[in-house]
C-alpha cells in the first residue's frame, strides 16, 4: 500500500497554511487603497475584529488556488493534497466566526 504521508505532503501542507498568511497584509493593503483609508486603520481593524479577519483570510485563500494548479500541472499529487488539507485547516475557524454572528 502507498505511503499517504511524505515530505511533499508537509511542503504542500506549509504551502497551504502559511500562503493566505502571507497574502494577508497584500490584500488589505489593496483594500485599503481602494477604500480611501490608511493601511494601519485597516489592519488594526482585520487583527482586531474576528469576522474582518475570516473576511480577508477567505480571500487570502483564493491564492492557493494558484499553488494547487501549478502543483497539478507539474503532477506533484502529494503537494496538491497538502495545499487542500492546509485549506481545510482554516475551515472550523470560518465556521466558528460565521455561526457566532447567527447567535
Amino acid at each position: 500500500m502507498k505511503n499517504n504521508l511524505n515530505s511533499s505532503f508537509f511542503v504542500g501542507l506549509a504551502i497551504g497554511v502559511f500562503s493566505p498568511l502571507i497574502l494577508l497584509p497584500l490584500i488589505v493593503f489593496v483594500l485599503s487603497q481602494s477604500y480611501g483609508q490608511s493601511f494601519n486603520y485597516l489592519w488594526q481593524q482585520t487583527l482586531h475584529f474576528q469576522e474582518f479577519m475570516s473576511r480577508y483570510l477567505s480571500l487570502g485563500l483564493i491564492g492557493n488556488l494558484a499553488w494547487f494548479y501549478f502543483f497539478l500541472n507539474r503532477e506533484q499529487y502529494f503537494h496538491t493534497r497538502g495545499i487542500i488539507f492546509g485549506m481545510l485547516l482554516y475551515a472550523p475557524y470560518m465556521i466558528y466566526v460565521n455561526l457566532e454572528r447567527l447567535f
